[in-house]
């Protein structure tokens, strides 16, 4: 079974994947190392994976590597998340909310369907069931909106 482990914290400049395996060279040779970069520039997006083939080997690259300088960077090693089945391959983002936790990918590109049964909530049950009710944040907006459009086009 093989381990992914996120490496972050890469400079944003042009990163050498050979510069980068010679860092976990000693680890091992089955070490292998892949560079994510920006497919517009070609440029590191400041990160890159590093595949080991045992748990005891990955543990042992975090407790050595994390932290160590690579360019003038302190790197920041961990085990990354699995993939799920809806994310893109290459597309991966450092979770900037919690500093322990392993990265978050972007979805594939699709948008989120809305539900658009005509099934209404309960809370608005008292109004006709066809009509789509504006968010209650603008409706005041709104009607004045529809008042001024209505006013506009009986004086044209």
């Amino acid at each position: 079974m093989t381990v992914r482990l996120y490496v972050g914290n890469l400079p944003k400049e042009d990163v050498n994947r050979d510069e980068l395996h010679s860092v976990f060279a000693d680890a091992g040779e089955s070490v292998s190392t892949k560079v994510i970069k920006d497919r517009k520039t070609g440029k590191c997006r400041g990160f890159a994976f590093v595949t080991v083939p045992t748990d005891e080997l990955a543990d042992e690259i975090i407790e050595k590597f994390n932290g160590h300088m690579f360019n003038d960077s302190a790197l920041k090693i961990e085990k990354a998340l699995p993939r799920s089945k809806s994310q893109e391959e290459e597309e991966a983002r450092p979770a900037s909310s919690t500093p322990s936790s392993a990265p978050v990918r972007r979805g594939g590109g699709k948008k989120a369907k809305r539900n658009t049964s005509s099934s209404t909530p309960a809370s608005s049950s008292s109004s006709d069931s066809g009509s789509i009710q504006p968010d209650p944040r603008w409706a005041a907006d709104l009607a004045k909106l529809k008042d001024l459009l209505s006013t506009q086009a009986t004086n044209s």
